[in-house]
């Protein structure tokens, strides 16, 4: 399914290794140590939390790219591995999602009703996205902070 779109009219780009991330582990395993070798805390519960660092060690260190590309016909989005494209004219319309943590989600609304969901690593700040959309035809539409989709 790797197909490329030439010459997009949107184009959006993360990768996994970032300075915040790096800096966030960081200061993680300085609490860590701090728990650790300060306050003497058990080594196996120190252990057992950090292991909920490993995923995001392991996304500094394997770096994906994640993205999506916008053209006048298609729209492809990327995730590591894997990769979708979808015409414009497969599309009802786009359905973004205000999570009450204010991050937004991207669903594509296919005419039959059912929805896929955009990785959300993949899905670019919301208004550029939105604005890009609009201007090649695409129905968007808001929902704000609800509980039950």
């Amino acid at each position: 399914m790797s197909e490329t779109i030439t010459d997009p009219v949107f184009s959006y780009r993360r990768a996994g290794r970032s300075l915040r991330g790096m800096a966030i582990l960081i200061a993680v395993w300085a609490a860590l140590l701090y728990l650790l070798i300060v306050l003497d805390a058990a080594p196996m519960i120190v252990a057992i939390l950090a292991v909920f660092t490993l995923p995001a060690l392991w996304d500094l260190v394997r770096n994906p790219l994640a993205g999506i590309d916008l053209s006048a016909t298609h729209l492809r989005w990327f995730t590591g591995p894997r990769d979708a494209v979808i015409a414009l004219s497969e599309i009802d319309h786009i359905r973004l999602d205000t999570r009450l943590d204010l991050s937004v989600r991207a669903s594509i609304v296919l005419p039959s009703g059912r929805r896929i969901r955009m990785p959300f690593e993949a899905t670019p700040p919301h208004q550029a996205f939105e604005d890009a959309l609009t201007a090649q035809g695409v129905t968007v539409k808001r929902f704000h902070f609800q509980l039950l989709q």
